[in-house]
């Protein structure tokens, strides 16, 4: 159960070295060869012992990408099995299960030691040309301009968020939906680190969405009075990645009950392109007693 460490807004001191950026999260993205169809990387988990899940997806579209040149990532699964420890080097296995003139699939287990993390599925494929083609708009919200400025620290990163002052607050209720604007720099030529990064924000603000719909729940209460941890996500890439200026990253929490939520999402560019959709499926349940012990940084 690998929790996004980032779901709520913390303030970080990694020491002058080890500042949270755009940049290095996309040096610790570009996972290096490890020996036969692996690959090893590190981590940023700022305040956080616990890897953010995203990290891993992004490092696995990374690893994925290296063994299958000439193509392109399509969509990636994963699945969290358990926790990773931010202080450890994460490895990355690699199986290409079919590669044809078009179409690959690869399966990536994240593992430390004999800990498997998470199982991730990557669909890649040569993109061609149009037979049809249509996209749902750009939701009609504010733009970042409008947008209010949201506290999540990481160097070249800005967030705003759409008519939400506080995504922690539990007061500040309302329909379960969050719209996020994104601005990265640098933006990364390659496009295996521009899904990367596209899809590591993927997990980040989906209990929020999920908790804004109930008075007294909010995103404050993570691992001190509620347990919360993104289980899996999908994310779809429906263009060749550039962009420039702001992403949009929309937020609708359909279902949340028996200790679990989904929420689906989109991701538009400013001048109104879907390029990414996305989808989360995350537990939501009472702390366990048992688990005072632990330190709330290393906790789920």
């Amino acid at each position: 159960m690998t929790e996004t460490a980032r779901e709520h807004a913390t303030v970080t001191d990694d020491g002058p070295d080890l500042e949270s950026s755009v940049q290095r999260m996309l040096d610790i993205f570009d996972v290096r060869p490890a020996g036969e169809n692996s690959f090893t990387g590190t981590s940023d988990g700022g305040s956080r012992k616990v890897v953010d899940g995203t990290q891993l997806l992004a490092q696995s579209i990374v690893a994925a990408a290296k063994l299958l040149p000439g193509k392109s990532i399509r969509s990636a699964h994963v699945v969290f099995a358990r926790a990773a420890d931010a202080d450890l080097p994460v490895e990355f296995a690699v199986d290409i299960t079919h590669e044809g003139r078009s179409i690959a699939c690869a399966e990536v287990v994240v593992h430390q030691g004999a800990r498997r993390c998470a199982s991730v599925t990557i669909l890649a494929d040569v993109p061609s040309a149009d037979v049809i083609r249509h996209h749902v708009p750009r939701p009609a919200v504010a733009g970042p301009a409008e947008a209010i400025e949201a506290w999540m620290p990481m160097t070249g990163r800005q967030l705003r968020i759409v008519d939400v002052a506080d995504v922690n607050d539990p007061d500040e209720v309302g329909p379960p939906e969050l719209h996020a604007w994104l601005h990265y720099d640098p933006i990364p030529d390659r496009d295996d680190l521009a899904k990367a990064l596209l899809a590591h924000f993927t997990g980040h603000l989906s209990v929020s969405t999920t908790m804004r719909a109930h008075a007294g729940v909010g995103t404050s209460q993570a691992h001190h009075t509620i347990s919360t941890a993104v289980m899996s996500v999908t994310v779809s890439f429906h263009e060749p990645l550039g962009w420039d200026g702001w992403l949009l990253y929309s937020h609708e929490s359909t279902q949340v009950g028996s200790g679990m939520s989904y929420v689906r999402g989109l991701v538009h560019t400013e001048d109104g392109r879907l390029i990414a959709s996305f989808t989360q499926e995350a537990l939501i349940r009472p702390l366990a007693g048992d688990v005072s012990a632990i330190p709330a940084s290393a906790r789920l």
